[in-house]
């Protein structure tokens, strides 16, 4: 996945910080924009997770702070319900020009109902998706830590939300009641899809009932099991983002990915050192996989480790040339499991005579036939699961030549 740096400049001259995540081939199908929580910023590890999540559909992301926010410019008594929207319609607009038109649009908690009401304002838009948002704008006002007259009194006062603290003024206050959300949402008239956790405890979960109620169809609701409102659990803002790019898939043209080249070799990997941990993203001539540490080791697990891409292309070579040669030999082998583990070990262990007591490379290949074989087909498959290409290559002498290009 690459990440590119944007700069984008809102109707009242603030620069907003923003980021468009592009899939392994960095040729994106469709464009999707990202509209954060309430007081977060587009770094919240859940907004990532999704971000990278949709990547592997096929879709570019902007994810960016609102106005006065994470590295965008502004003060947040600016980043208002009006002023979110706005953010998202100067970023549509950005996109537009310099990439192409966005279709779909995501929003989380407040950013949701943003996303409803900017969806309902731009044509480009073919579908929206909803994640623990509010079913009414004004339903965030009772995240202030001050009593709204105390705010009227003073005019400007420091509040607390989400444990930080924030200045914001009775104009910021009043511009939360301006919009009618439920009215929008009637009139939206685009593919929906509302995703709320039932045990959420800042919007609770009847807020999605109520945006489900007033949406027509074609509308969707998901249930997150045991998710909190900010997504906190890696594992949920991965299901999320690979459920709506699974369900989006329905709504968008089905275009063939045109992979980059891999500049006349086999493949290529790719990682962003100043966006990544260390999640690689990997290229054939027309695969892409994506590679990662598991948590143990620091890594995210978004994806297989390298070792366990070299036990992958041990196992399937070698069902590949046990089927070859059960088919030539026309014998009853229906199904075969190959279980690979890599690991260290000592010479000792393994009753190795060495002149120099050593730990080795060890791969534990382990086969299970299914089908109706004798003892000696099955020991004759044995001796062929040794010979696929993939076991002789890691047991011959390897040269590999590391050239800088």
């Amino acid at each position: 996945m690459k990440s590119i740096k944007l700069k984008i400049i809102n109707n009242k001259g603030f620069k907003l910080q923003a980021h468009l995540e592009l899939p392994a081939n960095q040729k994106p199908n469709d464009y999707a924009i990202f509209a954060h929580c309430f007081s977060c910023n587009s770094t919240l590890s859940a907004v990532k997770n999704i971000s990278r999540a949709l990547t592997n559909h096929g879709f570019g992301v902007i994810r960016f702070d609102f106005t006065g926010l994470g590295r965008s410019e502004g003060e947040f008594a600016d980043s208002h319900f009006s002023g979110n929207v706005e953010d998202l319609l100067a970023v549509n607009t950005f996109i537009t020009k310099e990439y192409k038109a966005p279709s779909l649009l995501i929003g989380h908690s407040l950013g949701g109902a943003a996303a409803i009401v900017a969806s309902y304002k731009l044509d480009n838009i073919k579908a929206v998706a909803t994640i623990g948002a509010p079913a009414t704008v004004e339903h965030v006002t009772h995240l202030f830590s001050h009593d709204p007259e105390e705010i009227k009194e003073k005019g400007e006062v420091k509040v607390h939300i989400g444990g930080r603290p924030f200045r914001i003024n009775q104009e910021f206050v009043d511009n939360f009641k301006k919009t009618n959300l439920p009215e929008i949402t009637k009139k939206l008239r685009k593919p929906i899809l509302v995703m709320h956790s039932p045990i959420d405890t800042i919007v609770g979960v009847d807020n999605a009932q109520q945006i489900y109620h007033n949406a027509h169809h074609p509308k969707s609701f998901v249930s997150l099991d045991d998710a909190d409102h900010l997504l906190t659990n890696a594992k949920d803002s991965l299901y999320v983002g690979s459920l709506i790019g699974s369900w989006a898939q329905r709504y968008f043209r089905q275009e063939e990915n045109e992979m980059i080249s891999t500049e006349g070799e086999q493949l290529v990997g790719h990682l962003n050192l100043l966006e990544d941990n260390f999640a690689t993203s990997i290229q054939t001539k027309k695969h892409s996989f994506i590679a990662d540490e598991p948590e143990s080791v620091g890594g995210d697990d978004f994806g297989p480790s390298p070792y366990d891409f070299l036990s992958a292309g041990l196992a399937a070579c070698t069902v590949m040339t046990l089927k070859m040669y059960a088919e030539r030999k026309k014998w009853d082998l229906q199904e075969v499991f190959v279980y690979i583990t890599y690991s260290k070990k000592h010479s000792d262990d393994l009753g190795l005579a060495v002149d120099k007591p050593t730990r080795f490379d060890y791969l534990e290949k382990k086969l299970k036939f299914v089908g109706n074989l004798d003892d000696k087909q099955i020991i004759r498959l044995k001796e062929i699961a040794s010979k696929c290409p993939v076991h002789k290559t890691l047991q011959s002498e390897v040269i590999i030549n590391t050239t800088v290009l």
